[in-house]
């Protein structure tokens, strides 16, 4: 069944992901997802359509195959908020020479890993990218009672249950913060791969961001 609601997220460079899992296990979290690898194809048009648009077409590969819709971010807010749509497919490459045929094209692959965890009504991950280690913290708006400032608090309260500094947040996507990164650092990495970064040191001021732990 297709996911569509809206996201509400914000993420956090932190130096220690053990220690935020130590925390999350003490206040009782619930472990949603092992760690897990993450291959991640971005699509857009030969024109770079939907990116200008602020739109993304994204098909993620983990433990399952995940297509996925995100609209533009809306302006003015504390964290994230786009209009999210995602579904289930069967097949990865499949998938993939169908957004092709389609006109589509991969405009960037990047990778993680990624452990979840419930906490509450928020999910928080724990991801290992190749520029350094974040924790996002989700929830969605949905239903008729649902609204951007009570899903936004959330995140808030979350994050203070977890001695995250708030102010540190981010509502970059982890694709804008890697445009960061190559245009501070001069890097001619394509994709965000562990591979493509190898060797290469980052530090919250490369991202434009400041730890949050």
């Amino acid at each position: 069944m297709a996911n569509a609601e809206k996201e509400v997220e914000v993420k956090m460079m932190v130096r220690s992901l053990p220690e935020l899992k130590e925390r999350l296990q003490a206040l009782g979290a619930e472990l949603v997802t092992q760690r897990v690898h993450e291959t991640n194809l971005r699509f857009d048009t030969r024109s770079g359509e939907l990116s200008r648009a602020r739109k993304a077409l994204r098909l993620r590969k983990d433990n399952a195959v995940r297509l996925t819709f995100k609209g533009p971010q809306e302006l003015g807010e504390s964290a994230s908020i786009r209009q999210e749509i995602e579904f289930e497919v069967s097949d990865f490459f499949a998938a993939r020479r169908f957004l092709e045929a389609l006109g589509y094209i991969v405009s960037v692959i990047y990778e993680k890993y990624r452990t979840t965890y419930r906490l509450g009504h928020v999910l928080v991950t724990l991801d290992e990218m190749p520029y350094g280690s974040f924790v996002e913290l989700e929830g969605a708006e949905t239903g008729e009672n649902g609204t951007n400032a009570s899903a936004v608090a959330n995140l808030q309260a979350t994050a203070a249950a977890l001695a995250l500094e708030w102010n540190a947040r981010s509502s970059a996507s982890y694709l804008a913060l890697f445009e960061h990164l190559r245009q501070a650092r001069h890097l001619s990495a394509h994709d965000l791969t562990f591979a493509d970064l190898r060797g290469i040191e980052v530090s919250p001021a490369d991202l434009g961001l400041r730890y949050a732990d």
